[in-house]
């Protein structure tokens, strides 16, 4: 059949049809939609008896596999590949536009319409991979004072001993009489993931009669592992991978009174929230009932809510109301009320990590004793790359940006510097 006002065109004296490209995914049912406006030729379809016709009405035409079609077939195998943005971004804006959404074409903003796969999807299979070669770092800082159980709770967070050890202090070992900072570095290995994790403790935090300024050594440290980095980043020679030493989060604990915060907890988060992802938690929280724990955290929050002290996740740097929604929840349940423990107990005939009292046994990773299996998911499995994230962007630039207005700018260092000075 011609319809009226349909320019027939051989597409096979354009494209010779031992040339033409061929989708790369499996064949699947036609979509129906219509022709993509970046098309210079209106599509061919068979007719009847075998040959090409000319173009049927729209409505008639159907797409090819990997164009944007109503169905989710093409759009999806892509927007799925590449963080289930493609395909949703086009239908929404389809939707806000011209009302189609999801029943119309899923028009790509400023794009052209895909004849065939492609591989765009490939590139976070591509990403996954080096990160595996190359690994990454995680540095985490806890703070507080001693017996507080801070190097119990990161070795259950992480099950392994990465901590220093978790048996209070010996005989012979003094409390120190000031703040000192102890890092231990250790590489753990998950499901072919490999992750540098840094462990900074700062024992005498807290211990001392006069406990004046003793945020001030934690805060230089912060500042010194920010300064190292700017430093090799104005290197005309850089390094291929900077080495990463800035801390990416501060566990800050909190002892179990079930009155209010010392006036040292404030000072201290007040100082250095700004400088540090600061995540609030309340040691050894099996001290309390259930009501004095409800009561104790809700007490933190409205303390540090009218000192004006903000904890990560910050209300500012949500991204969307997915983000937002998801935040929220945290920030409702925050500061958590933790049990740390390394000793297994048989409960039900199962291996838990726990702490036996006359009682009972005190499950660490059980929700309904503790708040211990939030803390980790939400620091390891949610959250762990935004740390790193908002360390990079919001905290270390903050820094750098004021480092770099002292002096008007660090001049850059090389290995031929010294050379030079001795011409």
């Amino acid at each position: 059949m011609y319809y009226p006002g349909s320019v027939y065109v051989d597409m096979s004296d354009v494209v010779p049809p031992e040339v033409r490209p061929k989708p790369a995914v499996p064949a699947k049912p036609p979509n129906v939609g219509v022709p993509s406006p970046s098309s210079p030729f209106p599509p061919q379809v068979p007719s009847i008896g075998g040959s090409s016709g000319p173009a049927p009405p729209p409505s008639a035409i159907p797409v090819p596999i990997g164009s944007h079609g109503p169905s989710h077939g093409g759009s999806h195998a892509l927007g799925h590949g590449v963080g289930h943005g493609v395909g949703h971004a086009a239908a929404h804006t389809a939707a806000h536009s011209g009302g189609h959404g999801h029943s119309g074409s899923h028009a790509s903003t400023g794009g052209s319409a895909l004849l065939g796969y492609i591989g765009i999807d490939t590139i976070i299979e591509q990403m996954r991979k080096k990160t595996m070669k190359t690994g990454f770092d995680f540095n985490i800082m806890v703070v507080g004072h001693s017996g507080l159980g801070k190097s119990t709770l990161v070795n259950t967070l992480f099950k392994s001993q990465v901590s220093r050890r978790s048996a209070g202090w010996s005989r012979d070992e003094k409390i120190p009489k000031t703040v000192e900072i102890k890092s231990v570095s250790h590489v753990i290995e998950e499901g072919g993931v490999k992750m540098k994790l840094t462990v900074v403790d700062t024992p005498g935090f807290g211990d001392q009669i006069n406990n004046d300024n003793c945020w001030e050594p934690i805060s230089k440290y912060i500042n010194e592992q920010y300064e190292k980095f700017l430093k090799e980043e104005v290197n005309i020679t850089r390094k291929k991978r900077i080495p990463d030493t800035r801390v990416h989060c501060c566990l800050y604990f909190i002892s179990p009174t079930g009155h209010s915060l010392r006036q040292l907890d404030l000072e201290f988060m007040k100082r250095l929230s700004h400088s540090v992802n600061i995540i609030p938690v309340i040691a050894k929280a099996d001290t309390m009932t259930i009501e004095e724990r409800q009561e104790f955290k809700q007490r933190v929050r409205k303390e540090l809510e009218m000192s004006g002290i903000e904890f990560y996740p910050q209300k500012e740097f949500d991204d969307d109301m997915e983000d937002k929604s998801d935040n929220d929840k945290i920030r409702e349940t925050m500061p958590f009320a933790v049990v740390g423990s390394d000793k297994e107990y048989q409960v039900n005939g199962k291996r838990v990590l726990g702490r036996k009292t006359a009682w009972g046994i005190v499950e660490v990773e059980n929700s309904n004793h503790c708040e211990f299996a939030q803390l980790r998911d939400f620091l390891i499995r949610s959250h762990l790359q935004d740390l790193k994230e908002v360390t990079h962007n919001i905290h270390y630039e903050t820094y750098r940006a004021k480092r770099l207005n002292e002096n008007g700018g660090l001049h850059p260092i090389s290995s031929n510097d010294t050379q030079e000075s001795n011409l």
